[in-house]
């Protein structure tokens, strides 16, 4: 391979133009449209795997398509299992994660499907490796690896910060090997009228810049998710002054980390005002203020931003996608979904635990598929495909 782009790592980096303006064989493969990749004060095994994540990361951000997010905890999951009265068992996870991932068509409309460790290395009913599975529909299968949330030291008592770099250099080597190809780590911001703290902002940002270093070094395309909780009663443009505040600094940290963004992808929240903001809020207000946040902080060389649902109901994560990407925009990346809970949610209610319900929670797992792949191309209409969540399923102080 030629080199290696560090989309500016460290001081000493020579830019892009300053090499090309110094080279001319590299001002020549920039009139062609070649990617220029140069190595210069990158560290790591980056320069190996550079092809690989940065096609990997298109795949997943292709058009009409986005991920299908499966990394609940243990715990996570015993709480929607029991919310159709559910035993949370390995054998009843199993049953359930298998229905998803042997749903007919499902690659259509989904590119990748984020696990739990659990998951990542079970096998189907049938014996088939649910990685295996996925594959066989053109999934590609992610895991989850952070290791959760702990109360931040020195910052207000809610702020936490995310765990789990200990042994990630090692865990992601195992996880390729297993068959993942990329992986996620949630960092929590939250907003009230003294934070989120300058603590809370470098200690997560630097937290998520850290992993997607370790994570690209194994091979594996880091999803940054430097989530903004829905939680307090802000109006939209506190939420917007805090994201722009924050993605400037995951994208300095990247930066200064040697990140390549290439071969990377951003999972935020959309923003939106807080849950308990009295006022009311057009979907056109959300894809504005969101696409314009946006623009201001994330680079163009990212190749998607997969938005989290954070609670909204299935109707209202398509329908907010859909508006967002129907309205003119100067930002190259694909805006599509990396849903969980607003893909789930009738998927669930109409299996209720039955082998008997398959067919139905898959033709169901389907419609909310299809709506998304449908929001990301600017396209959906509301009420077009059917959903049995009409209130949504936000939660105070998320943890998964």
């Amino acid at each position: 391979m030629a080199g290696f782009v560090s989309s500016g790592a460290v001081a000493q980096t020579t830019s892009f133009f300053g090499a090309a303006a110094a080279c001319p064989a590299a001002r020549s493969q920039a009139r062609a449209g070649a990617v220029v990749r140069m190595s210069i004060g990158v560290k790591g095994n980056v320069e190996k795997f550079a092809d690989e994540l940065a096609s990997t990361a298109s795949k997943i951000a292709a058009p009409g398509k986005g991920i299908l997010a499966v990394d609940e905890s243990t715990k996570t999951i015993g709480k929607r299992l029991e919310s159709i009265g559910v035993e949370n068992t390995e054998e009843m996870r199993q049953a359930y994660r298998g229905l998803l991932f042997t749903c007919p068509g499902l690659g259509d409309y989904i590119s990748g499907a984020i696990l739990f460790e659990e998951t990542l290395y079970q096998n189907s009913k049938e014996g088939k490796p649910f990685v295996d599975c996925l594959n066989e529909l053109g999934i590609i299968p992610g895991i989850k690896v952070d290791k959760g949330l702990s109360p931040l030291g020195g910052a207000e008592s809610f702020e936490t910060w995310c765990t789990g770099l200990d042994g990630l250099s090692e865990r992601a080597a195992a996880y390729y090997k297993q068959g993942a190809r990329f992986a996620k780590w949630r960092a929590v911001l939250q907003i009230s009228a003294t934070t989120p703290s300058k603590l809370s902002i470098a200690e997560n940002t630097w937290g998520l810049a850290r992993y997607a270093k370790t994570c690209q070094d194994e091979g594996l395309v880091p999803i940054i998710e430097p989530e903004i909780l829905m939680d307090g009663d802000h109006d939209i443009e506190r939420c917007a002054e805090v994201q722009e505040e924050v993605l400037a600094a995951v994208y300095k940290n990247c930066d200064l980390n040697g990140v390549y963004l290439e071969g990377s992808l951003l999972k935020p929240n959309m923003v939106v005002p807080g849950a308990e903001w009295k006022g009311t809020i057009q979907a056109e207000d959300i894809a504005k203020y969101t696409v314009r946040t946006l623009e201001r902080r994330v680079p163009s060389s990212v190749p998607g931003v997969t938005f989290l649902s954070g609670g909204m109901s299935e109707e209202e994560a398509s329908i907010n996608l859909s508006v967002m990407n129907a309205i003119p925009r100067k930002g190259p990346w694909s805006l599509t979904f990396s849903y969980g809970r607003a893909l789930q949610q009738s998927c669930l209610k109409s299996w209720l635990g039955k082998e008997e319900n398959v067919k139905a929670a898959q033709d169901a797992l389907l419609a909310r598929a299809r709506a998304n792949s449908l929001a990301n191309l600017g396209k959906y209409k509301p009420g077009s495909e059917p959903t049995l969540d009409k209130q949504g399923t936000f939660e105070a102080g998320y943890k998964y």
